[in-house]
């Protein structure tokens, strides 16, 4: 079993070598405790006999849920998509890393560009207004009273699209969401939170580098 511990360590070692060179703020010791918790992670997901390839959509979606507090189905799924950058249903290792490092350290030209990827639904490099109002409808509390709710979403995404839709094409487009955001930060998150917040990230950091150190 020790043999088998070692080899394992020393592939370990190897690979984190390998993502940190090509990942940004991680750095090879982050990244090695990040591929053990991959593994760790996967370990759970795996069905005896069956060989995982990455972690599928629900694992992901209750690690989202669990540790960062996140929600919403749509938007779930959509930091799941931006995550899963070869589209095949499952987050390998190597987009495990990748991911993090934008989504707990990114910088916010990264986060510009995460952010907008999480809310162009169906990936035409747009966040229209029917995206706009299905996200703002997921994440806006409604009263009872209202006669129809909707329409107070519908003002909103005309509100948003007046404020954000810099060559008055009626949707967002990257540089319309860009400059939106770069004159306004808060309008980072304007469509639903897809973001931690830094408790969770704290939280996240301390169980996967300072836990895995001190074992």
């Amino acid at each position: 079993m020790s043999e088998m511990s070692a080899m394992n360590k020393k592939l370990i070692q190897t690979l984190a070598e390998t993502i940190s060179k090509q990942v940004e703020h991680f750095n090879k010791t982050e990244v090695e405790f990040l591929i053990r918790e991959f593994n760790a992670l996967l370990g759970e997901a795996t069905v005896p006999g069956r060989t995982a390839g990455g972690l599928d959509r629900g694992r992901f979606r209750s690690i989202l849920h669990n540790s960062f507090g996140m929600t919403d189905d749509m938007i779930m799924d959509g930091v799941f998509r931006t995550f899963d950058k070869d589209n095949d249903s499952l987050i390998s290792m190597k987009e495990w890393v990748e991911g993090l490092s934008v989504f707990l350290r990114g910088t916010l030209d990264e986060k510009i560009k995460y952010c907008f990827h999480v809310y162009d639904l169906n990936g035409d490099n747009y966040i229209s207004r029917e995206e706009m109002f299905h996200m703002l409808k997921n994440s806006l509390i409604r009263q009872p009273t209202e006669e129809d709710p909707d329409e107070g979403i519908k003002d909103l995404v005309e509100i948003t699209l007046k404020k954000m839709d810099h060559d008055h094409d009626g949707r967002l487009s990257f540089a319309d969401f860009e400059k939106a955001v770069r004159e306004e930060n808060l309008l980072l998150e304007a469509f639903g939170t897809c973001l931690p917040d830094t408790t969770s990230i704290e939280t996240f950091e301390q169980h996967v580098f300072q836990e895995q150190l001190e074992q």
